[in-house]
């Protein structure tokens, strides 16, 4: 008697991802069984892009964070198993071969990591503290869920993690526009989900933060090594910090200034 072979969905969360979903869902071709697509409110062709790959898709009206938005898209989830992506992500052909092999071979209880390899703004950094970057990212249904953080959400498993050796392959940045764009929102939520868990700063406070993001970067994790993008990494992750600790001062002062 054949045992019938492991099902996996697919999840992703996507806001104004129509120049990424569609490489993204590409990638997954012939390994995934469903694909849910999580979107918030998007205005760009995110949601026909998603139906063109025959993705099941959900538009919330409010946005609770990513730890609870991907907490949706996995109550979505109908498969045995579940991968996780982002849409700027791709499944490479060697990875999709080795998920394919581990899921047909698991007889165990385990989530699966994947180790990622990131770009940023056309280079791909191989120090920074991007590497190694495993993310947990495969496990099974009813077995996983994702914390309910505002953002820098994680899987949270009581199963054992087993690392896979095939690389995600991750375009985080686009250009420097993205880079921008993504400090704003990172440092935003970043800075709200500070003050939730009681952190307080100053604008003093804000420049030693981004300061040592700078040097933790550049000279610890041997940013220096990816060249000018490794120095251009590194002043953006100090200028997430400093508006991160700044944002928190300046929420700090309108929430006394309401007790006034």
């Amino acid at each position: 008697m054949t045992h019938a072979s492991p099902t996996l969905s697919a999840i992703v969360i996507t806001r104004n991802e129509a120049h990424n979903l569609h490489d993204c869902l590409q990638s997954m071709h012939g390994l995934v069984d469903e694909i849910i697509v999580v979107d918030s409110q998007s205005t760009d062709h995110t949601v026909a892009i998603a139906q063109q790959h025959g993705a099941k898709v959900s538009q919330p009206a409010d946005w609770p964070g990513f730890g609870l938005q991907k907490n949706r898209a996995l109550d979505l989830a109908t498969c045995d198993w579940v991968l996780s992506i982002d849409a700027d992500e791709r499944i490479t052909p060697a990875l999709s071969a080795e998920i394919k092999r581990v899921l047909q071979a698991s007889d165990v209880d385990v989530a699966y990591k994947l180790p990622r390899l990131s770009s940023y703004c056309g280079k791909l950094i191989h120090h920074a503290g991007w590497q190694p970057d495993h993310v947990l990212r495969l496990f099974k249904r009813g077995k996983a869920r994702f914390s309910d953080d505002l953002v820098h959400e994680r899987v949270v498993t009581a199963q054992n993690v087993v690392a896979l050796q095939n690389h995600l392959l991750h375009f985080s940045y686009l250009d420097f526009s993205q880079v921008l764009s993504k400090v704003n929102v990172y440092s935003s939520a970043s800075a709200q989900q500070a003050y939730a868990h009681g952190k307080r700063s100053s604008v003093v406070g804000a420049l030693g933060h981004g300061a040592w993001a700078f040097f933790r970067t550049y000279v610890l994790r041997a940013g220096f090594l990816d060249g000018a993008h490794g120095l251009a990494l590194s002043i953006s992750n100090a200028e997430t910090s400093y508006y991160k600790y700044l944002k928190l001062w300046h929420i700090q002062q309108a929430q006394a200034a309401t007790v006034k």
